[in-house]
């Protein structure tokens, strides 16, 4: 599912199509954390959940895309491994997590960790964080990074979460 829009309609679009799904999942299973990811792909450069599919599934031979949520460069947020299941994100630390990721988290060499993340990402994400936080009653985000021994979601998580107030 794309969200076309940013601003105070994606925070109406959240708020709605994210609570009516939340009220299926959180009969399934509880939560408790959002890891946040990054695809560590250079910047500058477009991916879908397809793609993100295609590398999970062929690539790595899980059974759907790791993820919940896909944000992409232009700030749509897309529908990646249904809510209900459990994700494959983050060894060891699935089954009360929700992971979202966003497209990007290297530098144009594909190979240094960067903080790639547009306008529009930064604000689908504190959105999107937001309503799942509030929702769900969720108070803690982190970053993949701090599971593994990975600079993914390629910037500091905790600083962020105060810069915004999450």
């Amino acid at each position: 599912m794309e969200v076309p829009f940013g601003g105070w309609l994606l925070d109406v679009f959240c708020n709605i199509y994210c609570n009516i799904h939340i009220t299926l999942y959180d009969m399934i299973r509880k939560v408790n954390e959002i890891i946040l990811h990054c695809t560590a792909t250079p910047e500058g450069k477009d991916y879908t959940v397809e793609d993100i599919r295609r590398w999970h599934v062929k690539g790595n031979g899980w059974k759907d895309i790791g993820y919940h949520y896909v944000i992409y460069r232009d700030g749509t947020i897309h529908v990646g491994r249904p809510i209900e299941q459990v994700g494959a994100h983050c060894s060891g630390h699935n089954t009360n997590t929700i992971g979202i990721v966003y497209v990007g988290g290297l530098a144009a060499d594909g190979k240094t960790a960067k903080d790639t993340r547009t306008a529009a990402q930064k604000e689908a994400m504190y959105t999107l964080c937001k309503i799942l936080c509030d929702t769900l009653g969720i108070k803690k985000i982190s970053g993949h990074n701090q599971y593994a021994a990975k600079a993914c979601p390629s910037f500091d998580v905790q600083k962020w979460r105060k810069e915004v107030g999450l």
